[in-house]
């Protein structure tokens, strides 16, 4: 659990340089640290907000975006709003070869010419986020490390990877009880490794500007290891945002709704980034109806489908997105800021979720499988679509889904993610503001 305490102070043990700011820490199950559920309800404000991350390594990791973010509320908002900052820390993390751009620090990334080899944090953070497998993860790192031209290794990659992701027992004689296998985890693992691999080359030719047809993965299978190492990623993804989800419904919403029973005049404006977006999204389903504590919601690169709040999905009318009408509960816009910039959720989140779900086959695009941060909200009538430049002048509408193509400043970051955590601008700052209704 995070040290909370004191919390109170403009930056004092914190790593933040506003105030007052303190963090809502929660475990895999969505079980909060009432310390800092305290810290929270005693902070003297009209307006709190709530940030939710996306992957990161740890805790310092998010208290660093936070502090980054944060920075430009306090000249942005009317004399009449005092502001609280809270900051989600849940389990997740990333791979350093993921670079947030003008945030890292020396020795924080992956070394140049790595490879397909895990470099030592990734390795700690994996050990971290899977504890109690260190043999899996020490061979996953070897046959990296040795990228061995064999079928069979890696047939045996794929079951240790399937092993981490929760799906080896689905082989038994209740298999057909068992929940459906994503067909990233149970397809030919060569198959799959090679999908992955032509979508690292597309990631790296959008990065370097040279994306278009054409594209292959040469070297044979030696060639298709960076396809391996991208399967390891898909199924640490694979857990978080099923974690993602968990904390969101049983954790975040809960507390704000206890929060707001014992301090009705609150504010909360909450803001996601990546699954972080998803734990704020998920955090509805546990808003009471009828309540209005909830004033505005900002996505910032979601990673979770631009069908989610759709009464009716496009290709099945008889169903609904997973948090279908729950932008209702919201006494304001929920703000869906993305760009095409995000190779993440362009090129990997639509091919893990096709893979996830029903489709034919690995290769192709087909629009069920985007993300909420790579197009915006899809299937939601009357939900209007806006460039950045329209809402920084002309604010954002009070009410309802809204999009926001923040291309022109989310733009920056190498492959495979691409822009997906260049996020920490002013101008995302003055959309959370407009959207909030707390401007000057």
């Amino acid at each position: 659990m995070a040290d909370v305490g004191g919390g109170f102070g403009f930056g004092t043990g914190t790593g933040i340089g506003v105030g007052p700011y303190t963090e809502l820490t929660f475990d895999s199950e969505g079980d909060v640290d009432r310390a800092s559920q305290g810290a929270v309800s005693r902070m003297e404000a009209t307006d709190v907000l709530v940030f939710a991350h996306g992957w990161n390594s740890d805790r310092s990791t998010a208290t660093r975006l936070y502090d980054r973010f944060f920075a430009p509320f306090p000249a942005l908002v009317g004399s009449g709003v005092r502001l609280g900052y809270v900051g989600v820390v849940w389990p997740s993390m990333r791979f350093s070869d993921e670079p947030i751009p003008d945030f890292e620090v020396a020795g924080a990334l992956a070394e140049p010419g790595q490879g397909c080899a895990l470099d030592p944090l990734t390795r700690r953070a994996l050990g971290e986020f899977w504890p109690g497998r260190r043999a899996e993860l020490d061979r996953l790192a070897e046959l990296l490390a040795e990228q061995p031209e064999s079928a069979a290794a890696f047939i045996e990659f794929g079951a240790l990877v399937r092993e981490l992701a929760g799906l080896d027992a689905v082989h038994t004689v209740h298999a057909v009880a068992a929940p459906k296998v994503p067909a990233i985890f149970a397809e030919d693992v060569l198959e799959v490794c090679r999908a992955l691999s032509l979508a690292l080359a597309r990631a790296g030719a959008a990065a370097a500007g040279t994306e278009g047809p054409g594209l292959t993965v040469g070297g044979g299978l030696r060639g298709l290891w960076g396809g391996a190492k991208e399967l390891l990623r898909q199924a640490a993804y694979y857990k978080m945002k099923k974690r993602a989800g968990v904390v969101g419904e049983r954790g975040l919403g809960p507390v704000l709704a206890e929060l707001a029973a014992d301090r009705p005049a609150l504010r909360f404006h909450l803001i996601g980034h990546s699954f972080g977006a998803r734990v704020v999204s998920f955090s509805l389903r546990a808003v009471p109806d009828g309540a209005r504590y909830v004033r505005s919601v900002t996505l910032l690169q979601g990673a979770f489908s631009h069908y989610a709040f759709a009464d009716r999905l496009p290709h099945d009318k008889g169903r609904g997105g997973a948090l279908r009408g729950l932008h209702r509960k919201v006494d304001g816009p929920v703000v869906a800021c993305h760009s095409p910039h995000d190779s993440a959720l362009r090129i990997f989140y639509p091919l893990a979720s096709r893979m996830a779900g029903d489709s034919a086959g690995l290769l192709g695009f087909d629009e069920r499988w985007g993300a909420i941060g790579h197009d915006g909200v899809q299937a939601v009538a009357g939900a209007p679509r806006l460039s950045l430049d329209t809402v920084l002048r002309e604010g954002v509408p009070t009410a309802g889904c809204v999009s926001v193509d923040a291309g022109s400043v989310v733009r920056r970051g190498g492959a495979p993610s691409g822009a997906h955590s260049d996020i920490c601008h002013e101008e995302l700052a003055r959309v959370v503001v407009s959207a909030g209704r707390m401007g000057r």
